[in-house]
């Protein structure tokens, strides 16, 4: 037997989580029996969708049930195993949860080559996030050279691959991020422009950036961002709905966009999506993201913060204060 610490949901949180909300125990874990084996976790991904599931309400997964460990995606090295596909000292990905250590009969989990890019990046632009700006783009907003395609939440983990697809695609891309510094690097990756919300209005300044209008918005905020670019839509313009990170802590429904009657004058559509829906295409968007950066066209960037499971919280609370550019990871062990 093996043991190893976990976070646990003990407290579904209102408003933000806080230190109630989680529990560290240490756990007995049995040996791998046939066609399992067990994993040494080394990166933990931290992603704003978790605040979601921490919620008892219907949604595309089931809510992380309370007294049960943390559901995460996360990186590791096969240890001990009694599976032919899985062998002892090979990189794999998978949801593993907020844990040290993890037995896995191989369901949703792949092996990966660390050789290509760090266990970061695997859980970042070669990995759910990376599929997530892919698949996005190309199946729901049916991404072509020359559209005019605005991000927002862009210098996050999402909406910067997504930016750069898009360029390489030849769009031009508009991103919307927080601050100077997450601009400026917008625009070193290959935004054409960029729109600081907390300085700018970005309502006025999509009128001056794009000024024939939007073919694409890539949405991961909600809010009045969302409202900023329906205002500012053109024809046959297609809104993807990614996420709505500004009122994933509300303690009251948010209103709902005001500026959609602006969807029937463009004849455009607003079409939500998940990651999950394209599972025989992610192969080839995966091969695709590597060739990207193994050319230089995909710039990855992880903020990648050391601890031990014990910091997931305080971690997690990261991506709602802005504090990451790119993928925001935990490393719990380095890797040899």
């Amino acid at each position: 037997m093996v043991t190893t610490r976990q976070v646990r949901l003990v407290q579904r949180p209102t408003g933000l989580p806080d230190d109630d909300t989680w529990e560290v125990t240490t756990d007995e874990l049995p040996e791998p029996g046939e066609g399992e084996f067990l994993v040494e976790i080394d990166h933990i991904s931290l992603d704003p969708a978790m605040r979601g599931w921490l919620d008892d309400v219907p949604s595309y997964l089931p809510p992380v049930r309370l007294g049960a460990v943390m559901r995460a995606q996360g990186t590791g090295t096969v240890s001990q195993s009694r599976h032919p596909d899985f062998p002892v000292g090979a990189a794999v990905t998978g949801t593993f949860g907020v844990t040290e250590r993890a037995v896995s009969d191989g369901t949703g989990v792949r092996v990966i080559d660390t050789s290509i890019a760090g266990p970061a990046t695997w859980l970042g632009a070669l990995g759910m996030t990376g599929l997530t700006a892919f698949h996005g783009l190309h199946e729901v907003g049916e991404l072509a050279a020359g559209d005019t395609v605005v991000i927002s939440a862009a210098a996050g983990a999402v909406g910067s691959v997504a930016g750069q697809i898009a360029h390489a695609a030849g769009a031009t891309v508009i991103g919307i991020a927080g601050g100077p510094e997450k601009c400026a690097w917008l625009r070193e990756i290959g935004f054409d422009a960029a729109i600081d919300y907390k300085s700018e209005d970005v309502l006025r300044r999509l009128r001056e950036v794009a000024p024939d209008g939007i073919d694409i918005y890539f949405d991961n905020v909600g809010g009045e961002i969302l409202d900023a670019a329906l205002a500012n839509l053109r024809r046959g313009a297609r809104v993807i709905l990614c996420g709505a990170i500004a009122s994933y802590n509300a303690t009251t429904p948010p209103p709902g966009p005001r500026r959609y009657m602006s969807l029937l004058v463009n004849r455009a559509r607003m079409q939500g999506f998940l990651v999950f829906d394209y599972p025989e295409k992610d192969a080839a968007a995966i091969a695709s993201l590597a060739a990207m950066a193994a050319e230089g066209s995909l710039v990855s960037r992880e903020t990648v913060v050391d601890g031990s499971v014990a910091d997931f919280g305080a971690t997690f609370l990261r991506l709602f204060r802005g504090e990451n550019t790119g993928k925001l990871v935990l490393r719990i062990a380095e890797i040899s």
